[in-house]
C-alpha cells in the first residue's frame, strides 16, 4: 500500500497537540528507531529527511507506536522550535470548524 509509504501523525509529548503529519518508508523508520531523531520519506524531494537537519527545529523521540491495522504511525516527540515550516509550531494552525467547548 501507498508505494511504500506509511503516514506518520507526530505528537508533543508534553502538550500532547499533534503537531504535524508526514510519510515514512522502511528506511525512514529505520532510522529513527535507530537514532531516535524522527526521521521520514520527502515525497517532494525523493529523499530521506530528518527533522531539524537544516532548520535546528529537531524531534527527540520519546515513542513509536502503530494503529490497529499497522498502517500509520505515532511519533511521540520532544520537539524544539517550530515543527511546521511556516513557522508555526504545529502544522494544524488552520481552523475548519471549532465548537463551543462543554
Amino acid at each position: 500500500k501507498g508505494n511504500g509509504l506509511i503516514p506518520v501523525i507526530v505528537q508533543d509529548a508534553k502538550t500532547k497537540e499533534v503537531i504535524m503529519q508526514a510519510y515514512a518508508n522502511r528506511e525512514a523508520i529505520e532510522h529513527t528507531l535507530k537514532t531516535g531523531k524522527g526521521t521520514y520519506w520527502s515525497r517532494s524531494r525523493n529523499e530521506l529527511w530528518i527533522k531539524g537537519e537544516t532548520s535546528g527545529n529537531t524531534q527527540k523521540i520519546v515513542s513509536v507506536s502503530t494503529d490497529c491495522d499497522y498502517d500509520s504511525l505515532l511519533y511521540v516527540v520532544e520537539q524544539t522550535g517550530p515543527a511546521c515550516h511556516t513557522g508555526e509550531y504545529s502544522c494544524f494552525h488552520h481552523t475548519l470548524l471549532q465548537t463551543k467547548k462543554p
